[in-house]
């Protein structure tokens, strides 16, 4: 049984996600060790609470510096013996250490389809926003593991949500996380713990699709 530690700054809609999962045996292999948020206030933690999940918080402005902070956050996961990190709405820069440490054995949740409406300063509201201005017609989300680019990691899974006439950023990111997030992310979750997702250079190779969604 894998340990999974989840990371988090705000709601926890995802990580609801994977709670439900766990709940209904679904996250095959692994279980969730701890949750660790950016925040105190994160209603994340009480999501963790309710469930019996162990929660740590770790606020980046009592470290001098990113180095510091990064040196916290690792023993963090050693002493959670963490297999795998899910980042699920963390909203605070993780440095190349631990990147570095945790290479395909740390994952994101990002609401667009990579590698449209990404990057620095494409987070929450802001892409949705974005793709209603571009015009876009198909939107949704993508897992993928974390490197040093933001949201440049290889993909995982993604999937598709049509975006309406009468969408606005809120309708959008609410349908986003219902039909795409929230199916997603357990998914891979449930992959990884299996030992079912082989990374080559930039590409991801794990079950076909009709097989995950049976596993969910």
């Amino acid at each position: 049984m894998l340990n999974v530690v989840v990371l988090v700054s705000g709601g926890g809609t995802n990580l609801q996600a994977l709670i439900d999962a766990e709940r209904r045996g679904e996250l095959h292999g692994g279980k969730i060790a701890c949750v660790i948020s950016s925040r105190e206030d994160a209603y994340a933690l009480t999501r963790a609470r309710q469930a019996d999940i162990p929660c740590e918080v770790l606020l980046r402005r009592e470290f001098k510096d990113q180095n510091a902070y990064d040196t916290a956050l690792l023993e963090l996961f050693k002493r959670h013996q963490a297999d795998l990190v899910v980042l699920a709405g963390f909203m605070t820069i993780i440095g190349d250490r631990v990147i570095c440490e945790y290479r395909n054995r740390m994952i994101n949740i990002h609401p667009s389809l990579l590698p449209s409406f990404c990057g620095e300063g494409y987070y929450g509201l802001r892409v949705h926003k974005a793709v209603l201005e571009r015009g876009a017609r198909i939107t949704g989300a993508t897992v993928h593991f974390v490197n040093e680019v933001c949201d440049g990691g290889p993909i995982i899974l993604q999937k598709t949500v049509e975006v309406l006439d009468d969408d606005t950023p809120e309708s959008l990111q609410t349908r986003v996380m219902e039909e795409a997030e929230w199916h997603l992310l357990p998914q891979a979750v449930s992959l990884f713990c299996q030992g079912q997702i082989e990374v080559c250079g930039n590409q991801v190779r794990c079950k076909p699709m009709e097989q995950q969604e049976d596993s969910i």
